[in-house]
């Protein structure tokens, strides 16, 4: 062997050899790290995190909004990364800071606080931040909409939450890591994500990983986020959970919106505006292989519905309605509001997608939550596993094959050429896209429509609406007294089916059946 060869061998030698404890502390932390660190978790008694000082979290709105974070401060501005983290304060809402730790070649590294990262218009407020207030949660920044420039993508802030959007939206619904006993009146836990550690990304990465340890005083988790941003924004979810004690109703992949009023629903008093609502349906593919669109509503007390599923393929709630003329709100863009997506990734087996629908007086509050459950209650002391894939974006992130619902209208239940039915209601529901857009005018279409028992189904009609180019099924239905009426309604053509399922729920009693709410 030559002089000069052994010289390259020798040189290659000593840089794998140089290069290797770094490859190990990088790949010394991953998942299995934070699962081991849940489970051991679960065996400690639950202990709630520190709060920030008192003064922080009575702060008012615009006080709390005047702590900027500078984005020339972001992590990773310099290094030439598509990605940067922008940090933000606790207080206010986010009573209580989170651990964030940086994933490098170096190893893993603890954020330590810096206040001069925040710009305070107050000088006083800016006086009294504690050097050791932490952080409340970040935000990942990429060119989502345009090169070259960084935009927010996703957001983990409070409790569980997280928020994300694909190329061209603006912010609306919510995904969580868990949720406890929603709905119920044993009253709602919330668990909260307490740690975190975000993977440097090299300078060509287009996606990042980021993982997260979850607590509360009956589970603890540990997650996996795989992070994908465009349109859509894709994030590879995996999870494990570990009761510390019995749980009634445990929500996987919840997700968490808003619905005010929309065209299904009675327009408030004094409101010029048409609709709104974060999201104005929930979208379920059955094992069986069946799409189902339930319109949302705004009720009049807590409503619960749940669909039973046997290896569902996916859930969301949905922003169909993404026509200006449908909100006429150029504060708010309520028609760039994104769908969220689940699709479960392996067989999850039987359970169920449970709906809790809340009152809400203004669009300020978020009302609406749909998640998978198991079957049942689930027994202390169990370790739980899931893999889904998280999709933020335009309504076309459920990739449905089917015609599909358009628009959902609920009134009286006036009869064609006159009178009303005492008690009933009249249901329209538009349809539309492949494969009814093929089909002439005359089609012979049908409608099949089922009623929970103790209503009826008056009368149903179809008919294609041309100035449209949609078709319309109408219903004329009366719930029985004080029993809300499910129905169930597709489209179909000499016996094969057109249209996803449409599923809605009449309330007894209300203003638009002449009787009292």
């Amino acid at each position: 062997m030559t002089t000069r060869r052994v010289g390259r061998v020798l040189a290659l030698l000593l840089a794998v050899i140089a290069t290797a404890p770094v490859a190990a502390r990088a790949a010394a932390f991953g998942f299995d790290q934070v699962v081991a660190k849940a489970r051991e978790r679960a065996g400690q008694s639950y202990q709630a995190p520190a709060e920030v000082p008192e003064f922080m979290r009575k702060l008012s709105y615009d006080e709390f909004r005047s702590i900027r974070f500078d984005p020339q401060k972001s992590l990773w501005r310099d290094s030439g990364s598509k990605f940067e983290v922008m940090l933000m304060a606790p207080g206010l809402f986010f009573r209580a800071p989170v651990a964030i730790n940086i994933i490098d070649s170096d190893g893993v590294q603890r954020l330590p606080f810096r206040k001069d990262v925040f710009q305070v218009d107050n000088p006083e407020l800016a006086r009294k931040l504690p050097a050791d207030l932490g952080y409340a949660g970040f935000k990942l920044t990429f060119p989502i909409n345009a090169r070259g420039v960084s935009d927010q993508f996703l957001v983990f802030a409070g409790a569980s939450y997280f928020r994300g959007v694909g190329k061209g939206d603006v912010f609306g619904l919510s995904s969580r890591g868990a949720a406890i006993d929603t709905g119920l009146m044993s009253g709602e836990e919330f668990p909260d994500f307490v740690e975190f550690w975000l993977e440097r990304p090299s300078k060509s990465a287009n996606a990042i990983r980021l993982y997260a340890l979850l607590d509360s005083k009956r589970m603890t988790g540990a997650y996996q986020f795989s992070v994908y941003p465009g349109q859509p924004t894709q994030i590879d979810v995996k999870a494990e959970l570990f009761t510390r004690k019995p749980i009634e109703l445990l929500g996987v992949a919840p997700l968490t919106s808003m619905f005010f009023y929309g065209e299904n629903t009675t327009r408030p008093q004094g409101e010029w505006r048409p609709e709104v609502h974060d999201s104005d349906g929930l979208l379920i593919f059955n094992g069986s292989g069946e799409w189902l669109w339930n319109p949302l509503m705004n009720p009049l007390g807590l409503n619960m519905q749940a669909f039973s599923v046997d290896n569902v393929r996916g859930f969301g709630l949905m922003q169909r309605d993404q026509a200006f003329a449908s909100y006429h709100d150029t504060e708010a863009h309520y028609h760039r509001r994104p769908s969220a997506w689940v699709m479960p990734q392996g067989d999850w087996g039987k359970g169920r997608i449970v709906l809790v629908e809340i009152p809400t007086r203004d669009e300020t509050n978020d009302n609406m939550v749909a998640f998978w459950s198991p079957p049942g209650p689930v027994a202390a002391g169990q370790r739980l596993a899931f893999d889904y894939r998280l999709v933020f974006g335009n309504q076309s992130v459920a990739r449905e094959r089917l015609a599909r619902t358009v628009d959902s209208f609920v009134g009286r239940g006036d009869l064609i050429g006159g009178g009303n039915v005492a008690g009933a209601y009249r249901v329209v529901v538009d349809f539309a896209g492949p494969p009814l857009d093929a089909l002439r005018a005359n089609a012979p279409v049908n409608a099949d429509v089922s009623a929970q028992e103790g209503g009826e189904v008056l009368e149903h009609f179809v008919t294609y609406i041309e100035a449209a180019k949609r078709w319309r099924l109408s219903i004329l239905a009366r719930p029985a007294e004080d029993k809300p009426l499910a129905l169930r309604a597709a489209l179909r053509l000499e016996g094969q089916t057109l249209t996803e399922t449409w599923t809605y729920t009449l309330p007894s009693k209300n203003a638009l059946t002449g009787e009292a709410r």
